[in-house]
């Protein structure tokens, strides 16, 4: 029996709220031990502070990243969002932004009338994920390669 293909109506900015350098591995460690998330991350795909995308979930799934909204959203977060005393900052690597800005527009083309937004911009959402505006940061973002 074929899977009906979701509605897209998001693609979703977030932050792990962790420090650069954090670990997938711990992220995801704390998602099952913290969170009690057995087998469902919170995003789609992760960027590490190298650049380096990983996909954690294939998009015909839900992720756990914004309650109540999951089975719309497609998301997408770097790894940091924090600074050393655990104050919301805009830690990304020139690295992560281009990685992230290339699989925005990637996921865009296969879902093209999804909104680009980030985590706090959900009404009901009351944290400072991703630790920047996302429609400022698109709006004066200017490509370059890696």
């Amino acid at each position: 029996m074929k899977t009906a293909k979701r509605e897209v109506k998001f693609i979703v900015i977030h932050c792990t709220a962790t420090q650069p350098e954090t670990s997938i591995e711990s992220i995801q460690k704390y998602w099952k031990e913290v969170k009690g998330w057995k087998d469902v991350p919170g995003y789609h795909y992760i960027i590490k502070a190298s650049g380096e995308v990983i996909k954690l979930l294939d998009e015909s799934k839900n992720s756990y990243g914004v309650y109540a909204h999951n089975n719309e959203c497609i998301s997408i977060s770097y790894i940091g969002g924090i600074d050393k005393t655990g104050k919301p900052k805009d830690t990304r690597t020139r690295k992560q932004e281009i990685a992230m800005f290339n699989l925005i527009v990637s996921i865009t083309n296969r879902y093209p009338g999804a909104k680009i937004v980030g985590h706090r911009d959900f009404p009901e959402v009351k944290k400072a994920c991703p630790s920047f505006d996302v429609k400022s940061w698109l709006a004066n973002y200017k490509p370059d390669f890696l």
